[in-house]
């Protein structure tokens, strides 16, 4: 009786809440439709994220559902010691500095009974693209669904004026894609360019890693993984370069940013050649690997599928902890993680301590 009691006033207080939200905008929805539920916290997740990050991610909808499920998330002060905050079931960041790494490092010895999302010297591959595309290159993957290699590449570390000759050596073939080599998150990290003949490989600014361009239809798919869960959004990319084009083109062309959300082609009348997505079993099989090997549990990769091809793939870009709040249905995905995560954690705890 008590239980049908607090039924019915749950489900009442959400009918007034439905009736707030339309006459709020849509933050403000959010906030009324989740206020006033009890919160009986499960875990306390502490976070050290940029404002950018923090707004992005711990959007309005999401923080609401968390508190349903008994998630509460505190922000790290970093001005004060990590070891005297909390007490956290898990830590969430992502910051950058070798201060902040050691500060963690310690942390994790201090309190191995909290998870650290993720260990800083596992991240530390996917800050450089030739590390993160090293690992994908090792796991040689083909199965019946699918082949997986990164492009043909080359590192320049410095002097521009040599790059044509390197690339001669290498026989890489134009045109090609430059990246910094540094991959920090910031907006120059993710800038690149496409240089279409030799001289202007000389007007790149090394440190920087080039890749062959492989004609994939102007879309790219966008591997979101958290944990064992993964969702794919499309996103529009460079269109293809034709023989034609290359011998007509010369120079170097840069972009911004490509495969930005406003760049979304989920809704976009594809070729279904061109827009179907990977296999599954293919991506469960690479996503498995992949957080093995680098020890993540939290990244994306930008996928393209070689233009002609129904099976031919290629990762050009590893990302860690990326823009989950673009990615379709994040706040189930994401809660549902951390709660299957803290319960992963106290079972082997008990197993182990026999507490």
């Amino acid at each position: 009786m008590v239980v049908e009691d607090m039924t019915m006033k749950m489900m009442k207080l959400m009918e007034e809440k439905r009736e707030i939200m339309e006459e709020n905008d849509e933050e403000e929805k959010t906030k009324a439709l989740f206020e006033g539920f009890p919160e009986p916290t499960k875990l306390v997740v502490g976070y050290a994220l940029t404002s950018k990050k923090t707004k992005s991610f711990l959007q309005p909808k999401f923080q609401g559902l968390a508190r349903l499920k008994g998630i509460k998330f505190v922000a790290i002060d970093l001005d004060k010691p990590l070891s005297e905050q909390g007490p956290f079931d898990i830590v969430l960041h992502k910051l950058i500095g070798k201060d902040w790494q050691q500060v963690l490092e310690d942390y994790r010895l201090t309190h191995p009974e909290v998870t650290v999302l993720d260990p800083p010297d596992a991240i530390k591959h996917l800050h450089n693209r030739q590390s993160m595309l090293q690992v994908v290159s090792d796991l040689n993957l083909s199965d019946t669904y699918g082949n997986v290699n990164v492009p043909q590449q080359l590192v320049i570390k410095k002097d521009a004026s040599s790059i044509p000759l390197k690339v001669a050596k290498a026989r890489l073939n134009l045109p090609l894609v430059a990246k910094p080599l540094i991959a920090d998150g910031s907006a120059k990290s993710h800038e690149l360019s496409l240089a279409y003949d030799q001289y202007s490989l000389q007007k790149l600014e090394p440190p920087l890693i080039l890749q062959e361009f492989v004609n994939h239809g102007g879309v790219l798919f966008k591997v979101f993984i958290v944990g064992e869960a993964i969702k794919v959004v499309k996103r529009f990319s460079l269109p293809n370069v034709s023989k034609r084009q290359l011998s007509r083109t010369s120079g170097v062309y840069r972009f911004p940013r490509v495969s930005c959300a406003v760049a979304s082609a989920d809704d976009a009348d594809l070729d279904p050649n061109i827009a179907e997505l990977p296999p599954r079993p293919l991506l469960e099989k690479l996503a498995r690997e992949l957080r093995r090997r680098l020890g993540l549990q939290l990244f994306n990769l930008d996928m393209i599928r070689e233009y002609g091809s129904q099976d031919n793939y290629y990762v050009i870009d590893i990302n860690y902890f990326p823009g989950y709040g673009k990615m379709p249905e994040y706040e189930h995905i994401f809660t549902d993680f951390l709660l299957g995560l803290v319960k992963r954690n106290k079972y082997n705890n008990h197993l182990t301590t026999g507490r």
